[in-house]
This record gives structure tokens, sequence and C-alpha cells, in this order.
């Protein structure tokens, strides 16, 4: 019998789903070339589940800087609300931004220390290139405290984080 040989995705992907499938999560679509998927799949998540375009109540643009911020740091949502989270990279580098609880992203950004050419498209990320905007639509379906990060190897550690409240 052959030994089964992965690639280094493919590896990347084994890990993922082996150590930490709640940190398991993705970047949007547009960065890499990609056509959106035809239709979002609906996961609860802690932190809510993809919204309905026809559902959003509010829009919130989060400019994604180069000093590793992100402007405004902090957001507010009633519980039930559903968001279109607008980012805009007013940078010269790729930044993205993850939707998660401090545990997941803790996580997450290591794993993507080790791989750092993962892909992927769950609706609660999205990765957006210098001089772009991306978007996330997202219902905020649970109370609590929550966060959001760019989870690009470097950029969390420097601090380009930042916090959602859901409030009854």
């Amino acid at each position: 019998m052959q030994p089964i040989r992965l690639t280094t995705r493919a590896a990347g992907l084994a890990v993922l789903l082996t150590v930490a499938p709640a940190a398991a999560s993705a970047h949007g679509d547009a960065a890499h070339g990609r056509s959106p998927p035809a239709a979002v799949v609906k996961e609860q998540k802690p932190w809510g589940i993809a919204g309905e375009r026809k559902a959003v109540s509010r829009e919130v643009e989060i400019r994604m800087l180069d000093t590793m911020r992100f402007v405004p740091e902090r957001i507010e949502v009633r519980r039930g609300e559903t968001l279109r989270l607008t980012m805009r990279n007013t940078g010269r580098v790729m930044h993205e931004l993850v939707i998660g609880t401090p545990a997941e992203l803790d996580a997450h950004a290591e794993l993507m220390k080790k791989h750092p050419g993962m892909e992927h498209d769950e609706p609660y990320m999205a990765h957006v290139a210098p001089g772009r905007r991306g978007e996330i639509v997202w219902t905020f379906n649970r109370a609590g405290e929550f966060a959001f990060a760019c989870l690009i190897p470097g950029h969390y550690e420097a601090g380009m984080k930042g916090t959602i409240v859901v409030k009854e």
C-alpha cells in the first residue's frame, strides 16, 4: 500500500480540521480571484449566523489601516440585528477581517502563522486587497462580547483587533 501524500494546502486543512475545528474559518472570495458562492451555507456560530442582504438594518464601514488598526475598533449591535460590515483597506498591504470569539481568533491566528497561504470562504471573513473593499453580511443573534481581527501573520500580534458588543 502506497502512503498518502498531502499537498501543503491539504496538510494545512487536515491540521485545521483535526486540531482546531472551531477555528476553521475563511477570508472571503474577491481577493482569491473566485466568484462568490451562489448560496451561503448558514451555520450558527456563537457570534451569530450569515445574514440575508434584504434583512440588513444598518451598514458599518470599517477602515483597515497599515498601522495595524481598525477604525472603529468597537461596534455595538442589538441582538437580532443584521449588519452589512463594509471593510475599506486604505493601506498598501493585504488585510482581512474575521469575526469570532477571542479564543477562536487566537487559535486561528496560530494556524495562520504555520499556514500563511490558507484560503477560505466562510461568510464571517473577508480578505481585502490594498485600496479595495470587502463586505460581510451578518446577523448577530446571540448577545455577548465578541471580537474581530486581521489574522494575517504579524497583523494580529501588532494589535489589529476590535470588539463587537451585542446587547439584548
